[in-house]
């Protein structure tokens, strides 16, 4: 990692422990407790900016792949693998993170709502997608083909935000406090929680990157080496 990536990603990395720190501070003691949900409310600041990120890396990963199948770096094709590996991770935090806050706003752990299924689709397929690239045995056309199933798997993306408009559903349809009865400092933290998520995931998206571009140059040398 050259200068100017590690000064980056030591940036990223400070803004995202100091954020982070502030974030716990305002969640769980600045936020007031929820009536009547109690505690339990508070897993609603990591749930969604969890479910936030998921959509941002799965549009990175689309974004990513239309640019590799237009120019073949292998560096956007490296970014789209990154980010979909972080995605993949936050969707099942998600996935985890949703039926706790459920149980106790719903009185269950799952239901099939439209926007809980679509988001078990959104995580499947991405699962796929890292699954494609691992076991693809040409790595140009596996990238390639990986390129073409990340694109077309981010049509759920939109699918899973629109759900709860197109289907009879629990989940709430808007995070403002007109529907969800949230005050001015709940708001403040949500929003503060979704920034510290977003620096939290380009840190780990530069910092995959850069051991993604690593890797790649260690087999460019021992192909030559053993040519």
């Amino acid at each position: 990692m050259d200068g100017s990536k590690g000064r980056l990603v030591d940036g990223l990395g400070l803004a995202t422990c100091v954020a982070m720190i502030v974030s716990l501070y305002m969640i769980f003691m600045y936020a007031p407790t929820e009536r009547v949900m109690g505690c339990v409310q508070r897993i609603f600041y990591f749930h969604v900016p969890l479910a936030w990120v998921s959509f941002l890396a799965f549009f990175v990963v689309c974004v990513a792949s239309v640019i590799y199948l237009s120019n073949r770096r292998t560096l956007w094709d490296s970014v789209a693998g990154s980010s979909a590996e972080i995605g993949v991770i936050f969707c099942s935090l998600v996935l985890i993170t949703g039926p706790i806050w459920a149980r106790k706003a719903w009185n269950t752990w799952w239901t099939w709502d439209p926007r809980l299924t679509t988001t078990l689709v959104l995580w499947f397929i991405y699962v796929g997608y890292l699954m494609l690239r691992s076991f693809s045995a040409h790595e140009d056309r596996g990238a390639r083909v990986a390129a073409v199933f990340g694109i077309v798997g981010f049509i759920d993306v939109p699918i899973v935000y629109m759900a709860i408009h197109w289907g009879r559903t629990i989940h709430p349809a808007l995070f403002t406090p007109e529907s969800t009865g949230l005050t001015p400092p709940m708001m403040t933290t949500l929003i503060a929680s979704v920034i510290t998520f977003t620096l939290f995931y380009s840190y780990l998206l530069v910092h995959r990157v850069s051991i993604a571009t690593v890797k790649g140059e260690v087999e460019r040398l021992k192909e030559l080496l053993s040519s």
